[in-house]
């Protein structure tokens, strides 16, 4: 009887609520409280029709018509503009402005060249201002050629017809592009080192103006020389040396719906050209 009570005990503690190592389970949902999902059966004999979602045709589904905003005259004329230089043949003459010295060599050059800035109207005033109080006082002035950059075209055209500049920067985005389309060729034929930076604004920055066409430097201080001379080598190589890029031509590239309409063209010529060596060869 003991054992028998014992043993009942034992196996009564073990099955307590507060057991270690099992998890008590929850009791199932009443089937009155049970929704069953209902399913509609179809008449195969009603089949629903495709959408047709064009104009005309069935309620679209929402999306985002962000891209359908009207646009101010300025930006939709850029568009345009963009569109239109990618769908026409571009001559390599105009072609190479597209092709452009990368950011990090821009920020070295920009850097450089910033060093070299012409004197403001300030700066011009204050310096004739303390030459003359030096004059008055008896003191020779001592005038020497200042380290600065040359802008303007016709100024900067004459500086390479003489072999006087040592590096030319020509914006890419120059409207209209005719002004300095022959610049390259004429920094090539007299051996002067040019380059092709992003955006008129970044050089006309340097000459104290809102935007410059080209920018020219004829002289560098001792302490930059061997920069400069890494960047004109580079530059030579990248732009006077390289055959490829005035004989490349651009553009010609049309839009999605014209070279889906083109792959579906050239997919059924060769289709048809498959078929032909078949009956051919059968």
């Amino acid at each position: 009887m003991a054992d028998q009570r014992t043993g009942g005990m034992s196996g009564g503690a073990s099955k307590g609520k507060g057991a270690p190592g099992k998890a008590s389970k929850v009791a199932p949902m009443p089937k009155v409280l049970k929704q069953e999902k209902v399913t509609k059966q179809r008449d195969p004999l009603f089949t629903a029709p495709p959408k047709n979602l064009r104009i005309g045709g069935d309620i679209r589904p929402r999306v985002n018509l962000s891209r359908y905003v009207k646009w101010p005259k300025y930006v939709r004329i850029q568009r345009q503009r963009r569109v239109l230089l990618q769908r026409l043949k571009i001559p390599p003459a105009i072609n190479q402005f597209n092709y452009t010295i990368d950011k990090s060599q821009a920020h070295q050059l920009l850097k450089l060249l910033s060093k070299y800035k012409p004197e403001t109207r300030k700066e011009k005033s204050a310096r004739l201002l303390a030459d003359a109080n030096s004059i008055a006082q008896g003191q020779e002035v001592a005038s020497k050629k200042p380290y600065m950059l040359k802008s303007g075209l016709n100024h900067v055209t004459n500086l390479v017809e003489y072999k006087k500049a040592k590096l030319v920067v020509i914006a890419h985005d120059v409207d209209p592009l005719e002004l300095v389309m022959w610049l390259p060729t004429l920094c090539r034929k007299k051996e002067v080192p040019y380059c092709i930076i992003k955006g008129k604004s970044r050089l006309g920055k340097l000459v104290h103006k809102r935007t410059a066409a080209v920018v020219a430097i004829d002289n560098i201080r001792k302490e930059d020389q061997a920069e400069f001379e890494s960047m004109t080598k580079a530059f030579t190589a990248m732009f006077n040396d390289n055959t490829e890029l005035r004989r490349r031509w651009g553009g010609h590239v049309m839009g999605i719906k014209s070279q889906r309409q083109q792959a579906k063209a050239r997919a059924l010529i060769a289709m048809e050209n498959a078929k032909k060596l078949g009956l051919a060869f059968g």
